[in-house]
């Protein structure tokens, strides 16, 4: 089942040649989602083949870089006759802001279009086998974060036993017990789902935090997550800066990390600072972190496996 993550924007604030403002896409077995949605995040669709088909946008906060690609993704999807409904997420408070944005220029979008403001806890998004929540992060606004997390996965079945050891034939019977109900024998027997499964397989976690200072919710929600988008604007040169601004360091994100005990780190919104050479976001982030750490960049795709293949 596939989970693939796209950059399609990385840069800070300001954007440069080789980096657009802040937006991810997700494309969950199919299912399409956008985490924010800064300038030129059309083109950047376009770009790196992502597609346009996405049904759930989620908003981390409203400052400019976040958002100001929304009207003109909404404008093409009306030009191009969509109708399929697209459903906003955004913090709680600032829905009417986003009513505005969508409107601008005496616009009225073709389609219909959900906005839904979302609280730190809160279940932003619930469907077939995973769920999207929101969680607290610290930033100079409302700003919340997001987290994808799957559900568990039944237990591997034990076919040798179950067909050896228990006399089951293969067929639907197999089906039944690994879906969890018990199956009666024609000799009159009953096998109990726990006799041939294992325990539940964990399903797969990505986080995006956007824009924040370490918190503790982030390690929180982010326990073992496959995947951690954090905050990296800043290397060790800058804290002070981070500080005043309410972003984060390599370095700080690497302890968040650390922390959560993630599998990978990803660092965004990259500061222009660093527009020649990153790479002291990503040092400043190995001092802290022993797992696998990159700074991201446009463009970049992740294929997430499940963590026990």
């Amino acid at each position: 089942m596939s989970l693939r993550v796209t950059f399609l924007g990385t840069s800070g604030a300001v954007p440069t040649t080789d980096r657009a403002p802040s937006a991810i896409f997700i494309n969950r077995e199919g299912d399409g989602l956008l985490f924010d949605c800064g300038e030129g995040t059309q083109r950047q669709m376009m770009r790196f083949g992502t597609g346009f088909d996405v049904s759930h946008l989620f908003v981390t906060h409203l400052h400019g870089d976040h958002i100001l690609g929304i009207p003109g993704l909404v404008q093409s999807w009306s030009f191009n006759g969509r109708d399929e409904p697209l459903t906003i997420y955004t913090p709680q408070g600032s829905g009417h802001d986003i009513e505005t944005l969508l409107t601008v220029g005496d616009y009225t979008p073709a389609f219909p279009v959900e906005i839904v403001e979302v609280s730190a806890g809160d279940l932003a998004h619930e469907a077939d086998e995973y769920e999207v929540r929101a969680f607290q992060t610290h930033h100079q606004t409302n700003a919340v974060g997001y987290a994808l997390i799957e559900d568990d996965r039944p237990g591997r079945f034990d076919r040798q036993k179950a067909e050896e050891e228990l006399g089951i034939p293969p067929g639907p019977a197999y089906g039944r017990l690994h879906a969890g109900e018990s199956v009666e024998l024609d000799d009159g027997r009953v096998v109990d789902p726990a006799e041939v499964v294992g325990e539940p397989r964990p399903g797969r976690k990505v986080v995006y935090t956007g824009d924040t200072r370490p918190v503790d919710a982030t390690v929180e929600i982010a326990e073992d997550a496959d995947l951690l988008i954090h905050d990296g604007t800043f290397a060790a040169d800058n804290t002070d800066r981070a500080r005043k601004t309410a972003h984060s360091t390599g370095g700080e994100a690497g302890e968040i990390a650390a922390r959560a005990g993630v599998q990978r780190l990803a660092l965004t919104h990259i500061s222009s600072r660093y527009g020649a050479d990153s790479s002291p976001i990503k040092q400043d982030a190995e001092s802290t972190f022993d797992g696998e750490v990159f700074v991201a960049r446009d463009g970049q795709t992740l294929d997430l496996p499940f963590p026990d293949e």
